[in-house]
């Protein structure tokens, strides 16, 4: 295995932000923040929104996910969609 061309694969928290249930795991993510996990040692956290914890398939309850909030997300990470482009699209089809 050539060296120094890897990601480093180590320890990570993933937090699940739906369910508030936390797990460490080997991973290659790249996080900013970090977390004291309950052994006392300093590990880098992922927050995730899905996990087995909180998704229907593992827990067998069915729920709602927030698609509004995701297009709100989107619009506010790749720019508003622009009205114009709306109303030349509406005119081009008649």
């Amino acid at each position: 295995m050539q060296t120094e061309i890897h990601p480093v694969y180590r320890p990570v928290v993933f937090q699940d932000t739906s369910a508030g249930t936390s797990f460490i795991i080997r991973s290659t993510i790249q996080t900013s923040e970090t977390i004291v996990w309950e052994d006392g040692n300093e590990y880098p956290l992922a927050k995730v929104e899905i996990s087995s914890e909180s998704h229907p398939f593992f827990t067998g309850q069915m729920k709602i996910v927030d698609t509004a909030g995701r297009v709100e997300r989107f619009e506010k990470r790749y720019g508003q969609r622009r009205k114009a482009d709306t109303a030349e699209a509406g005119d081009d089809e008649s």
